[in-house]
């Protein structure tokens, strides 16, 4: 969750102090703090498995839109720099899709109510203070990983583990 705050606050869909990052860490150390302690009051008053199941739909959420999205972007981006890649997109993506909203149906009722409930306060929120302070309503259009100088994100094997190439990392 701290890594979702930390990109809309750099995005601007949420206050910029959310992205501050500890000038000898380097870590979100603001947003890290504050939801920790959101966590913690949550789980001192709430049922962990209740808090599973609320959180389950917001992943599934999450899940479902990317799975749409990546269809969307190889028909409207097809050219587009990609940091991975998706096999049979067009057979993997909609099962997931699918998938997530079954997974979504067998939630309990009270965990999708929830659900719901967070999410028009998260779209009120949005009209009221992110849609005019994004970065897309100001026109930046900066996307990370496009830029060519930016070197792979993945991570690196871990030592005496074979890669590719047949040398040990």
């Amino acid at each position: 969750q701290t890594r979702v705050f930390f990109v809309m606050s750099r995005d601007g869909l949420l206050p910029g102090m959310l992205s501050k990052v500890h000038p000898k860490y380097g870590t979100p150390h603001v947003v890290t703090i504050i939801t920790g302690v959101g966590v913690a009051i949550s789980a001192a008053f709430f049922p962990v498995g209740q808090l599973a199941s609320v959180s389950n739909g917001g992943t599934l959420c999450a899940f479902f839109f990317v799975s749409l999205a990546i269809m969307t972007l190889r028909r409207t981006d097809p050219d587009r720099r990609r940091a991975f890649r998706t096999p049979a997109v067009w057979i993997v993506a909609p099962l997931a899709a699918a998938g997530c909203l079954l997974l979504f149906g067998f939630l309990s009722f009270v965990a999708q109510m929830v659900f719901f409930g967070w999410a028009a306060i998260g779209l009120v929120f949005y009209f009221i203070y992110g849609r005019s302070r994004s970065n897309v309503a100001r026109g930046i259009t900066v996307v990370g990983e496009l830029d060519p100088n930016v070197p792979p994100q993945g991570v690196a094997p871990l030592p005496g583990i074979h890669t590719p190439g047949g040398k040990d990392a």
